[in-house]
């Protein structure tokens, strides 16, 4: 209707605006937006409540982006438009994605406090020993939203969008998770024992001098 619009090159005194549903909708589709932004801040208070950490749950949030531009190329590649079934299928991903790093990150985590071990070496096992469950379960996720993806059923084409999101962007990020997810939990943890070092350096004594002395 828009494109209608605008090849009318109507004079500028004259204005077209949708109403009804049509309305209803713009209207909530712009607090979509909204919702993937508080649906990020959730999610950092809940990992930042579990790990007891500022800094980790950015680690796990870091495979994100990589998601959502595997979600947004494959849309593109498709020509499919970034519409309501897509904005949910950007929700799913977020939570399929947060579970890859989460699994590396908890063991890890866990390797260093209670088996003392250094950051290298637990990022390292954890990525080893949770290798099978990550591909496991991407790989479940992947087959699972692949049949609303290729279009099969009634009314698939308003589904497909959904579809596409959620597997262009487990393709793209899972193989980018993998390798990174480790090299910024190394970074953060250099970060954070910087951090607790300036804290732990307490200023020296001032000498105090009375009169006499």
């Amino acid at each position: 209707m828009n494109e209608a619009v605008r090849d009318l090159r109507m004079p500028a005194t004259i204005s077209a605006n949708f109403q009804g549903t049509v309305k209803e909708f713009q209207k909530s589709f712009q607090g979509m937006s909204i919702l993937l932004i508080v649906a990020i801040l959730v999610i950092y208070i809940v990992l930042g409540i579990l790990y007891e950490s500022f800094i980790h749950p950015l680690t796990i949030l870091s495979g994100l982006p990589s998601a959502v531009f595997g979600a947004l190329f494959t849309l593109k590649l498709f020509h499919k438009e970034l519409d309501l079934y897509a904005f949910v299928g950007l929700i799913m991903l977020f939570g399929v994605v947060k579970k890859n790093a989460i699994m590396m990150i908890d063991f890890a985590l866990e390797a260093q406090r209670v088996h003392a071990k250094d950051p290298l070496d637990a990022i390292y096992n954890g990525c080893l020993l949770r290798f099978r469950p990550i591909m496991m379960t991407t790989v479940a996720a992947l087959f699972g939203t692949l049949p609303i993806a290729v279009g099969f059923g009634e009314g698939a084409e308003a589904r497909q969008p959904l579809g596409l999101a959620v597997v262009g962007g487990l393709v793209v990020s899972q193989f980018l998770t993998l390798y990174i997810t480790p090299v910024i939990y190394l970074y953060m943890e250099r970060l954070q024992s910087r951090l607790r070092g300036r804290r732990a350096v307490a200023p020296e004594p001032k000498e105090v001098f009375q009169a006499g002395d």
